[in-house]
């Protein structure tokens, strides 16, 4: 308990004491972690959902009737009252099943 509040202590001064040595080399610092390490990192993560996307079947999904999805209280508000905003016919089956069976 006592080991832990000391190290708390200490980095506390230690963050307090780096706010009150200057401006001078903040910007510059900032700027080097975004070249070194923000825009590597946003690249490896751009090619890993590329490749993931690469490899992801687009076959359509069997259709399961289950009795507590798709339920339809009332007709939605735009077109013809069963499909969603954003529907997507290949990816969202109505609540009897998909609209074509091909792609």
């Amino acid at each position: 308990m006592m080991s832990q509040m000391s190290a708390a202590l200490a980095a506390r001064r230690v963050l307090a004491a780096a706010s009150h040595s200057g401006n001078e080399g903040g910007a510059k610092t900032w700027k080097i972690l975004t070249i070194v390490l923000a825009f590597p990192g946003v690249s490896v993560c751009i090619a890993n959902a590329y490749m993931k996307a690469q490899a992801h079947s687009h076959e359509q999904l069997e259709f399961v009737p289950y009795s507590h999805l798709r339920i339809r209280t009332k007709k939605f508000p735009w077109g013809d009252g069963n499909h969603s905003l954003f529907h997507n016919p290949h990816t969202n089956p109505l609540p009897d099943g998909y609209e074509s069976s091909h792609h």
